[in-house]
């Protein structure tokens, strides 16, 4: 329970579906150097759980947090690269160090109030219609009347019911292990139904405002956050012909597609917002382009790929994909070249960052993703 309206509700549906529930409160790593917007949100937790009359825990993962995600996140800015902390908060923290030690204390599952929803496939062996029945072409049949036994399971990760919401972009790195202990109960609502539930439920958070920024941390100024560990010194801003037209701070601290932050002193009141096209760490410079100047690619390549089956999917074959959050779908098929996965994106795509997550969908399903290269 993070404090939200959205987890807040997830408790609430489970005990009302007669699960014996616990609400549990990550404590991490807070940069004490600046100030986050973030208000008291596990006071805000415990006072949903109170509510609710559900027992209340706090795991402290501050460490973990640090090392697995903080550090991380700085040294892939340091690298030049755009990492994705809410990604490697789900697999390092979520669902790793919480679920653990959720079945060390019992639990059977964990619950989280992530817009996406989970199905499960069974495979049935053995399988014969009993009483000499026999299957009815048009009607279906009762399932009285025949039966097998369950060989395997295997999880499915779906986009949530709410598109506008959809949470699944930031959990393709889950696997069948993880997903058969897990539970997301507001995937099949939307936003304004689930505030609708949490005032019928009375939940003393059920008007609270969306948290924004990276996970469990909640907004802060990115920039002065990196000064403080990354070695960033202002810079040229060039453009396309590689003449100097402006400064910014440090070529590290920027992303792929960034329109902000930078000053370009070389420029008319007609001139279009400009964006960043390219860095060089080596030289400190960024080039920024207009955007219909910007530069289009048809692929990318991806590293530390898992796929939620465990099965890798076929080669060619084309799929949904998007590298950012919330980006309609895009076309997108993949090779497996020199043990490298290579996308192929059937429209050419602009701002394709290294650093990144791409996660590909067959249909509503969530199938995986990597880190682009």
């Amino acid at each position: 329970m993070s404090g939200g309206v959205d987890s807040s509700v997830a408790a609430a549906l489970l005990k009302e579906r007669g699960y014996e529930v616990t609400g549990v409160f990550m404590q991490v790593f807070q940069p004490d150097f600046l100030e986050c917007t973030r208000t008291d949100d596990r006071r805000e937790a415990m006072r949903a759980a109170a509510h609710l009359g559900i027992p209340f825990l706090t795991f402290n993962f501050e460490k973990e947090y640090k090392e697995k995600v903080v550090d991380y996140m700085i040294a892939e800015y340091a690298a030049g690269r755009t990492p994705n902390p809410d990604i490697m908060c789900n697999k390092h923290i979520k669902f790793d160090l919480f679920l653990k030690k959720a079945r060390e204390l019992g639990a059977d599952y964990i619950a989280t109030g992530h817009y996406t929803r989970l199905c499960r496939e069974f495979q049935i062996s053995n399988f014969k219609f009993l009483n000499n029945s026999k299957f009815p072409a048009r009607n279906g049949f009762a399932i009285g009347d025949a039966g097998g036994q369950i060989s395997n399971s295997k999880f499915k990760l779906l986009k949530g019911v709410d598109g506008n919401k959809d949470q699944s972009y930031f959990l393709w790195t889950l696997t069948q292990e993880q997903l058969k202990h897990c539970l997301f109960p507001i995937g099949e609502y939307t936003k304004p139904m689930v505030r609708e539930m949490a005032r019928k439920y009375g939940l003393p958070n059920a008007e609270r405002r969306d948290s924004q920024g990276v996970c469990f941390i909640g907004q802060f100024p990115m920039k002065e956050f990196l000064k403080r560990y990354v070695t960033a010194e202002k810079g040229s801003v060039l453009d396309g012909a590689g003449r100097i037209i402006g400064t910014h701070d440090g070529a590290r601290l920027y992303t792929m597609g960034e329109r902000h932050g930078f000053l370009v002193t070389k420029k008319t009141p007609n001139d279009p917002p400009f964006y960043v096209v390219a860095k060089d760490i080596g030289k400190n410079t960024i080039t920024v382009a207009a955007q219909e100047a910007r530069d289009e690619v048809t692929e990318a390549a991806l590293a530390n790929v898992n796929f939620i089956s465990g099965i890798v999917p076929e080669n060619n074959k084309v799929y949904g994909a998007r590298f950012r959050y919330r980006q309609p779908i895009q076309e997108a098929s993949f090779i497996i070249h020199n043990s490298l996965f290579i996308i192929h994106f059937a429209v050419p795509q602009r701002a394709v960052t290294p650093g990144q997550s791409l996660v590909f969908y067959d249909g509503d399903e969530c199938i995986g993703g990597g880190v682009i290269q």
